[in-house]
């Protein structure tokens, strides 16, 4: 299971079990997929389309789907979860109620948002609440 590292602080954030199978060390992300992960970080709470993301780096679609996967250490689908559920932990921490944090982030409503956020870290929101509030 992946889950937020509690204290990323790179542009990249590190995840649990993420870089087992890359080749590349983290800090070694080449423009091109930097620039996917700039995009994401700024647009994680629209709709992000791997056609989009790979136009954005300048790859083809495949090529962009294998370096992204290779040098981040999960597919790019997983990446924008994991940017949207750490996005909603630090709103869930400042007392928002989770229907708003959904939408805030980009998840569709509160069901998609708490189905994610057990996903990737094995708890409900109000779960997490409980054990880091």
């Amino acid at each position: 299971m992946l889950s937020l590292s509690p204290t990323a602080s790179s542009s990249v954030p590190e995840f649990a079990g993420a870089n087992r199978h890359t080749t590349r060390a983290p800090d070694r992300v080449s423009r091109a997929v930097q620039r996917a992960v700039d995009f994401i970080d700024a647009c994680f709470a629209e709709p992000i389309s791997l056609s989009e993301l790979a136009a954005v780096a300048e790859l083809s679609i495949s090529r962009f789907a294998v370096r992204f996967s290779a040098e981040i250490g999960v597919s790019p689908q997983q990446y924008v979860r994991l940017v949207r559920v750490r996005h909603a932990q630090r709103l869930l921490r400042r007392g928002l109620p989770p229907s708003i944090v959904a939408a805030e982030v980009g998840f569709f409503d509160q069901s998609h948002l708490c189905r994610h956020f057990k996903r990737v870290l094995g708890r409900t929101p109000r779960e997490w609440l409980s054990a880091n509030g």
